[in-house]
């Protein structure tokens, strides 16, 4: 009798599914599934096999390994995928953002030079207007200076969430009051609450996977990457480096999360300049 994926028995993750996933995970995104990964896995793909309409885990890998499961692997990593984001989170970054970073950023905009913001690994969009919300406080006339925050993501179904820009009461908390009445649109009969157009004017999403080529042109002023290497193995970590210096103008920033640092072998790329935030080392001149 052939076994549906609503079968219990079909539903248990054999350590041979497990490995092809965790080896297309780590070749496709770079993330690092150890063993005791497995449960999570297998939860989270269980979704997958209903909707592709696998009957179990090995009929599943081999259909997502094969070429005509290209569009599904892209759902896989969305599925395995930790998208966990709040407002203002780590909050000492914007701290240094507001203190120390956007008086520069003012010079530039006023003598009519461009500002650009990357937020890789934006999630579901609290970070890239986290940092639109900052910099207005900082110059309210922004929306007439060429200032643009780009928010990345591996995950398409997030990035809907993030252009859609409506979050709940509880995840707009770590808001500020008077930011949330500047800022937010409210839905009091849906308890929710949308960015308002000031703050999203200056934001664009686009999919990006960081392992694959970076088509964006030009260099950063800043760039904010918090808890999305933490995933890599170390020698993956160590060849963003470069990548991320090379796309960050000299003495620009590059913010971390609270448990990522820069690599020993890169770490003459970049000058510690606060808790996990970092500068850009200038380059010199041959």
């Amino acid at each position: 009798m052939t076994r549906s994926a609503t079968d219990t028995s079909a539903l248990v993750m054999d350590d041979k599914s497990f490995l092809a996933i965790a080896t297309l995970a780590k070749d496709e995104a770079g993330l690092v599934l150890p063993e005791g990964k497995m449960t999570m896995v297998q939860s989270r793909l269980r979704k997958r096999l209903l909707a592709t309409g696998q009957p179990d885990y090995e009929s599943y890998c081999r259909f997502v390994t094969s070429p005509a499961g290209e569009q599904e692997r892209r759902y896989m990593i969305s599925a395995l995928t930790t998208n966990v984001s709040h407002f203002f989170r780590e909050s000492h970054h914007f701290d240094i953002l507001r203190e120390k970073v956007a008086p520069v950023l003012l010079q530039k905009v006023r003598s009519g030079q461009r500002v650009r913001i990357w937020s890789a690994g934006c999630s579901s969009g609290q970070e890239p207007y986290s940092i639109s919300m900052c910099l207005h406080e900082a110059v309210p006339d922004l929306v007439t200076k060429d200032i643009l925050i780009l928010g990345t993501d591996i995950d398409p179904a997030i990035l809907e969430k993030a252009e859609a820009a409506t979050y709940s009461e509880q995840q707009v908390s770590g808001i500020p009051a008077e930011m949330r009445k500047t800022y937010l649109e409210a839905d009091r009969a849906q308890g929710q609450y949308r960015v308002n157009s000031t703050i999203r004017r200056i934001v664009r999403f686009r999919e990006l996977n960081l392992l694959r080529d970076w088509p964006m042109k030009g260099q950063f002023d800043v760039i904010f990457c918090r808890n999305v290497v933490i995933y890599f193995d170390a020698p993956t970590q160590a060849s963003l480096w470069p990548r991320f210096r090379q796309r960050i103008a000299d003495n620009g920033w590059i913010f971390l999360g609270h448990s990522e640092r820069i690599s020993d072998s890169a770490i003459k790329l970049f000058e510690p300049n606060g808790m996990t935030a970092y500068r850009a080392a200038a380059t010199k001149a041959p």
